[in-house]
């Protein structure tokens, strides 16, 4: 597809459909998902497909930003009245997204084109998030002084993958970790 060209109606439909049926196999499958079975869940051909996304790591890139762009979005929708509890929130659905979506930050920073972590743009999305919720629950005195932004996501990426796969685990395993973050004495 010719950068900056408007798809047509049906070449936009197919885009859509192909990223969505891509995002729910790389979420059930990992990120090695075969290109030839979601062509065919998506009802497109191959040629199709590769017409949209020349590789294997387009694809997954379109699938990593859209759901990144979905977590932030939700974060900046909270309206600011529990600060340590929209902030633990938020960490839960990255990492259960984190853990959920099998190999695919792994597939995108070691394919044949290896993108950079600063080609796929996304840290820096989610740190700018987290940035503004421990400002928040720092101010409200409900984090530990300590805690920094990249700590919490060190955090919560280390968790979702020593627990790739498995939601409830990292939820959990972060709950667990999160109760050590808060200064004694609050909830």
């Amino acid at each position: 597809m010719e950068q900056g060209k408007p798809l047509r109606a049906d070449g936009r439909r197919n885009r859509e459909r192909i990223v969505e049926v891509a995002a729910e196999l790389v979420a059930r499958d990992g990120a090695q998902v075969s290109l030839e079975e979601i062509a065919r869940r998506a009802g497109v051909g191959s040629a199709t497909l590769h017409r949209h996304f020349p590789s294997r790591q387009s694809l997954l890139e379109v699938i990593f930003r859209d759901g990144v762009a979905q977590l932030c979005a939700r974060a900046a929708a909270q309206p600011g009245k529990d600060p340590a509890g929209e902030l633990a929130s938020w960490l839960e659905e990255v990492t259960v997204y984190t853990a959920t979506h099998r190999g695919l930050a792994a597939a995108l920073l070691a394919g044949p084109e290896g993108l950079s972590a600063e080609d796929i743009c996304c840290t820096d999305m989610l740190l700018d998030v987290m940035n503004a919720l421990v400002v928040r629950a720092s101010s409200a005195g409900a984090l530990h002084s300590g805690a920094t932004p990249e700590d919490l996501m060190m955090l919560a990426n280390a968790i979702a993958v020593a627990n790739e796969n498995d939601p409830h685990s990292a939820r959990r395993v972060l709950r667990l970790a999160l109760n050590g973050i808060r200064p004694s004495g609050t909830s």
